[in-house]
C-alpha cells in the first residue's frame, strides 16, 4: 500500500514540477474573460484579396479555391505570383477557361544577377509590356529587391536603384499598379533579447533574424522604397504590409500625406491593428481611400480574424498565431462605407479590368 501512495505522490510532484517548468513557447493560457462577441466566418461585403498567392495557377484545379473563396465572400483574388512569359500566359488561360471574373494575376521580375547586364532593363520593360498585353493587371515586387538581389557586380540592388527607373515609369504609362514588399518587420533587425516583441517568432524561426546591417539597416531599405515612390508620382504603388508601420500609424500617416501615389495593404499585420482599435479606427477613417484588403498567405481559416478586427466591436479575442501576436485582438468596428472601400472599392479603382458587377455600389 505504501508503494502505491509513494507512486501517487511522485506522480503529483512530477506534474507540479512539469507545470512550473513551462517555457514561454508552451505557455498559452485560455482566457477566462467572458464578453459578448462571436467569430465572423464570412465578410460582411464581397471583398478583393489584393495580396493572394496561388503558385501552381498555370495548371491548378481552381475549383477548391473558388469553393473556399465563396465561403469567405471573397469575390476576386489577385494572384501576385503570376511570374512572366509563358507561365503567366498559362495562368491567364486557366482563369479565362474556368473562372474568368474571379482571379487576376500580377507579373513578376527577376532582378538577381540581372541588374547591370547590357540591355537587361530595356528587355525587361519590353517583357513587362508583353505580359500586360497577355493579361497581367499589375506588377508584384518581392522582398528580394533590397534584401537578397545582387547586381552583376555582386552588389545589393537598392529598391531605388536608378537602373530600375524605366520599369516603374512604364507601369505608370501602362496604368498598372506596383505592389511591393520591402524588408520585413523591424524587430528582425533589432537585438534578440527580452525587449524584442518578435522574440518567440525569432526563437522558433531563427533564420528570420538579421544583424543590424544585414544587408542594410531596416530604415535604409524602407527609405529606398519611399524614395522610389516619390521619384515616380505618375505610378500607383501599394506598399505591402502597411510598409511595416502598422505599429506606428502616426509615421505611416505622415508618409501617406507626403506621397499621394502611395497606398498600403494590410496583409500579415492585422495583429498590429487589433491591439490599438481606437487609434487604428481613426486612421482607417482618415485614410479610407488608401488602404486595401490583403491576406498574403492562402489559409482560409485565418481570414475570420481579419473580418472580426475590421467589422466588429468585440473585445479581447485571440489571434490565430501566437508567434505573431501573444496579445489579444479588439475590433475596429469600421463604418460600412469604410469597409466597402477597404474590401473592394479601392482595389476596383487601382487594379484595371476587375469585374465591377460582382459588387454592389
Amino acid at each position: 500500500m505504501k508503494s502505491i501512495y509513494t507512486l501517487v505522490i511522485l506522480f503529483l510532484f512530477s506534474v507540479t514540477v512539469s507545470a512550473q517548468d513551462l517555457t514561454f513557447e508552451e505557455y498559452n493560457p485560455k482566457s477566462t474573460l467572458v464578453v459578448p462577441g462571436k467569430v465572423i466566418k464570412r465578410a460582411k461585403f464581397p471583398f478583393i484579396d489584393i495580396h493572394g498567392h496561388q503558385y501552381r495557377m498555370p495548371t491548378q484545379d481552381l475549383a477548391p479555391v473558388i469553393a473556399a473563396m465563396d465561403t469567405l465572400n471573397m469575390a476576386i483574388m489577385v494572384n501576385l505570383s503570376g511570374r512572366s512569359g509563358a507561365d503567366l500566359q498559362r495562368s491567364v488561360k486557366n482563369i479565362a477557361d474556368n473562372y474568368p471574373n474571379r482571379f487576376v494575376v500580377f507579373a513578376n521580375i527577376r532582378f538577381h544577377n540581372n541588374v547591370g547586364k547590357s540591355g537587361w532593363t530595356a528587355a525587361t520593360v519590353k517583357q513587362l509590356e508583353q505580359d500586360v498585353k497577355n493579361g497581367a493587371r499589375g506588377l508584384k515586387i518581392y522582398k528580394g529587391l533590397g534584401l537578397r538581389d545582387l547586381d552583376v557586380n555582386g552588389q545589393r540592388v537598392k529598391v531605388d536603384d536608378p537602373r530600375l527607373d524605366p520599369i516603374w515609369a512604364k507601369c505608370g504609362e501602362l496604368g498598372i499598379p506596383v505592389l511591393i514588399h520591402s524588408a520585413d518587420p523591424k524587430p528582425f533587425w533589432d537585438d534578440f533579447n527580452a525587449d524584442n516583441e518578435r522574440w518567440l517568432e525569432l526563437k522558433t524561426r531563427p533564420r528570420r533574424k538579421r544583424g543590424a546591417n544585414n544587408p542594410a539597416p531596416w530604415e535604409t531599405i524602407m527609405q529606398e522604397q519611399h524614395n522610389m515612390f516619390k521619384k515616380h508620382p505618375k505610378t500607383t504603388f501599394v506598399s505591402a504590409h502597411m510598409s511595416w508601420l502598422a505599429n506606428d500609424l502616426g509615421k505611416l500617416g505622415e508618409l501617406l500625406d507626403e506621397i499621394p501615389n502611395m497606398n498600403v495593404g494590410i496583409g500579415a499585420i492585422i495583429a498590429e491593428l487589433g491591439r490599438q482599435p481606437r487609434f487604428a479606427r481613426k486612421f482607417f477613417i482618415k485614410y479610407q481611400d488608401r488602404i486595401l484588403f490583403g491576406k498574403d498567405s492562402w489559409q482560409p481559416k485565418e481570414f475570420p480574424t481579419y473580418f472580426r478586427v475590421l467589422e466588429s466591436d468585440d473585445e479581447y479575442f485571440p489571434y490565430h498565431k501566437k508567434y505573431h501576436a501573444f496579445w489579444a485582438m479588439y475590433g475596429l468596428d469600421l463604418p460600412d462605407e469604410v469597409l466597402k472601400k477597404v474590401y473592394y472599392k479601392n482595389a476596383l479603382r487601382i487594379v484595371p479590368g476587375l469585374d465591377k458587377s460582382l459588387f454592389s455600389k
